[in-house]
């Protein structure tokens, strides 16, 4: 049986204090992707930001072919690091492909599989940050810009400057790039779990 230190079981507390919190509160693509929607869906998203977090969380995702870790910046997109807190925490990715694979991309969690899954429902949340190696997005559809998919992320395998300013920098891959660049349509997401320090 495995055991959790306290501090691991405090993070996770106030991880699930916070998805309450967020839920009381609430009474796609990247160029040439595949996120697409039959009708436009409308969300109501929150006005105001919730409280930032400390630091930058870090999760080990396990794939078919071996684990990476990944390290989000919630000082740089709030809203999307707190939706894809809720949904990994809920293993909401687990079992889902990577649907896209290209020689500069990889794309995965989309629930339906195939690109077109997820809701728009996300602010886009520019920032300063470059698309380097390595960088973890949010995919979102060409039109409109200012709104992301809320299951969907990408990983730039080469720079991806062109992406700056257009899309939402989730965080980035800090281990286990080359896991990344061997990834192809067949593998998928085993679970994904967050690491303390």
């Amino acid at each position: 049986m495995k055991l959790y230190s306290k501090q691991t079981l405090a993070t996770l507390g106030l991880l699930l204090l916070f998805v309450f919190y967020l839920n009381y509160n609430r009474s796609q693509s990247l160029p040439s992707g595949l996120l697409t929607e039959s009708e436009p869906v409308t969300v109501n998203i929150p006005t105001t930001t919730p409280e930032p977090f400390l630091g930058y969380p870090s999760f080990e995702i396990s794939t078919t072919k071996g684990n990476f870790t990944v390290q989000l910046r919630p000082d740089l997109a709030p809203e999307s690091v707190f939706n894809f807190l809720k949904k990994w925490s809920q293993g909401d990715c687990n079992a889902t492909s990577f649907h896209r694979v290209e020689d500069w991309v990889v794309q995965g969690c989309d629930p339906k599989g195939d690109g077109t899954g997820g809701l728009t429902e996300l602010p886009t949340e520019a920032s300063g940050e470059s698309f380097t190696r390595g960088s973890l997005g949010v995919a979102r559809k060409p039109y409109p810009k200012d709104k992301s998919n809320d299951s969907q992320f990408f990983i730039a395998k080469k720079d991806s400057r062109f992406l700056d300013g257009e899309y939402t920098y989730l965080g980035k891959v800090v281990s286990g790039m080359e896991v990344v660049d061997t990834l192809t349509t067949n593998d998928k997401v085993q679970s994904i779990i967050p690491l303390t320090k």
